[in-house]
């Protein structure tokens, strides 16, 4: 659960108290909240002989928000949830075991009021007072000033399955999901333990593929919070990856920052759906390439990347336990540190340490450009022969020009060209002019994409068998994508790849396809198979490199988080040669 700035209400002119509050309760220190003047005497007075005021019903209303906000109310229910403690929501969820008549009003409530004004735990039957308000959107009573524990009582959870008529009428209610629901982001699980999952399978981007409906997918989705208001906490819900199903889902309903939030109140129990695997599928042919995003492997320490040397040889020691399973006799790189072949060459020569010296070679860009990262890349010498030397373009229009080089089996054979590419990012958006965004999902810098897309189509054009690869940082259905496929050029993972398997990047808890590989008409003839290795999009952040906040037993030197970007891996079968 995430924490914003909320203050206090005090009596009878007393000093406003500040804090960093839960969403969507107090900070994370001082007493409880002092009643108002109003409240005072009543609060003084109260019992379970003092009858409710209202139904949480009555309280919740029909509407977004309640009707009597502002009001000091009074109400009856069974505690379904305790968060009470300071480092939680600072308070409890209670809810009426008789529910009313109409549907659009929810029968539940959340009390803010920690466990040193009264202490409850579920199932017992209370007696609150409290103002109620509308707390950034979400329903409660704030400050509580009496908390009578007066029996006990069930609630059952209700079913509900998504996607459903919308959340506000079973609000702060205990809810149950029969459905099973597939993880679908996991970015903030070390940060603030949540994750969200979604009905009917995973959320795809809306300019991945046809047929995606932004609106419909956010119905499908839920966010599992874990009651917590502490950053990066020390224990952590479930760490799951993105495919993982959950069964049997229970918890309340709480909201906040512009989100419905389960708090779960049984443990969440997720099925493996979405197994790792050990190395790619199996691709055919004699030629294996393959294309990898390194995200920011550089070996000056501080400045992208690695922040000190621990972070570094933990970097390394995933990157190369990538490299090692993809196994590719050519592996285009991106987001290595411009700093001549230093970066790249310690990369190769970590990697040959591990496989044999020699196994890999790194080319020399002869025009890696200004930009703070570049493209590479690097063969097997037994099992691939450049021919000529390696090329680039100098067209500005490129801020990290395409490194060239064309290759064939040793022995002679049938040549073909790598293209290796690292198109414009999304971030750092314009205000204006065609590069800013504009609103139809491509994300800004598009126009720029799509020049580069066409000087790409010029530089092919008298290359043998060209194969364009890399991250081009558009989806599968965007601008830049169409202009390669209309020059003639073959999406290789859209026509080898299930259209389910089919993304290498996941950005918003949506799955997508950045990093590309598009070949040339006579070069698809030998293209013979392409997989993706979902070894980073799935993964959860907390598994990388970083030592930041991420609890050390989690860090393994293996391939999976080694970066946020899947490598893809191309088969091809070409004639001629040898070996």
């Amino acid at each position: 659960m995430r924490v914003l700035p909320r203050a206090t209400l005090a009596a009878l002119g007393a000093a406003v108290l500040s804090a960093v509050l839960a969403v969507p309760a107090v900070a994370a220190s001082p007493a409880p909240a002092t009643p108002d003047a109003a409240a005072a005497p009543q609060a003084a007075a109260t019992s379970c002989d003092t009858p409710a005021t209202h139904r949480i019903s009555q309280v919740q209303g029909s509407g977004d928000a309640t009707p009597l906000a502002g009001r000091t109310v009074r109400v009856e229910g069974v505690v379904t949830g305790d968060f009470q403690r300071s480092d939680q929501l600072s308070g409890f969820f209670l809810q009426d075991p008789e529910p009313d008549s109409d549907p659009a009003t929810s029968e539940g409530l959340f009390a803010f009021a920690r466990d040193t004004l009264k202490d409850v735990k579920p199932g017992d039957r209370v007696l609150v007072t409290g103002k109620a308000v509308e707390y950034n959107g979400w329903t409660e009573l704030s400050p509580v000033t009496a908390v009578d524990v007066c029996g006990t009582g069930t609630v059952p959870a209700r079913p509900y399955t998504l996607p459903g008529d919308g959340l506000e009428p079973v609000e702060n209610m205990l809810l149950t999901f029969p459905q099973p629901l597939t993880v679908t982001d996991h970015y903030n699980l070390g940060r603030f333990g949540e994750v969200t999952v979604s009905a009917d399978g995973r959320l795809f981007q809306p300019t991945d593929r046809p047929g995606v409906d932004a609106g419909q997918q956010r119905a499908r989705t839920l966010l599992i919070d874990d009651g917590s208001t502490r950053q990066n906490p020390a224990t952590l819900p479930p760490v799951v990856r993105t495919g993982q199903v959950a069964m049997g889902l229970t918890g309340v309903l709480s909201y906040g920052f512009d989100t419905y939030r389960l708090q779960p109140t049984k443990p969440v129990t997720y099925l493996d759906a979405n197994p790792r695997l050990p190395k790619p599928f199996p691709v055919v042919g004699n030629v294996r390439v393959a294309s990898f995003n390194t995200l920011n492997w550089f070996t000056t320490v501080g400045s992208r990347g690695a922040s000190n040397a621990e972070e570094q040889r933990r970097q390394l020691a995933k990157l190369v336990a990538a490299l090692k399973g993809i196994d590719a006799d050519a592996v285009a790189l991106m987001e290595v540190e411009n700093n001549g072949q230093t970066a790249l060459q310690t990369l190769v020569d970590a990697v040959n340490a591990e496989v044999g010296a020699g196994t890999y070679a790194a080319l020399t860009h002869p025009y890696p450009g200004t930009d703070a990262i570049r493209v590479g890349l690097i063969y097997k010498p037994a099992r691939l022969e450049p021919v000529g030397e390696p090329q680039a373009s100098q067209d500005p229009v490129f801020s990290r020009p395409p490194l060239i080089q064309t290759f064939r089996r040793p022995g002679g054979g049938q040549p073909f060209t790598m293209v290796v590419n690292h198109l414009k990012s999304k971030g750092s958006c314009p205000a204006g002019g065609p590069d800013a965004d504009q609103g139809d999902g491509q994300g800004c810098w598009n126009a720029t994409r799509v020049k580069q897309a066409q000087a790409l189509l010029g530089l092919v054009e008298d290359l043998p068998n060209p194969l364009v690869l890399g991250d081009l940082n558009a989806y599968g259905e965007e601008d830049p994508i169409d202009t390669l496929e209309v020059g003639g050029l073959t999406s290789l993972t859209k026509r080898f790849v299930p259209a389910p398997l089919r993304y290498s990047y996941l950005f918003d808890g949506m799955s997508g396809e950045l990093d590309h590989a598009l070949a040339g008409r006579q070069l698809l003839k030998r293209v013979t198979s392409t997989t993706i290795w979902h070894i980073n999009a799935d993964e959860p952040r907390i598994l990388d490199y970083n030592t930041e906040f991420n609890p050390p037993d989690l860090y393994r030197p293996d391939a999976y988080r080694s970066s946020d970007h899947d490598p893809v891996v191309i088969g091809l079968t070409l004639p001629g040669g040898k070996g």
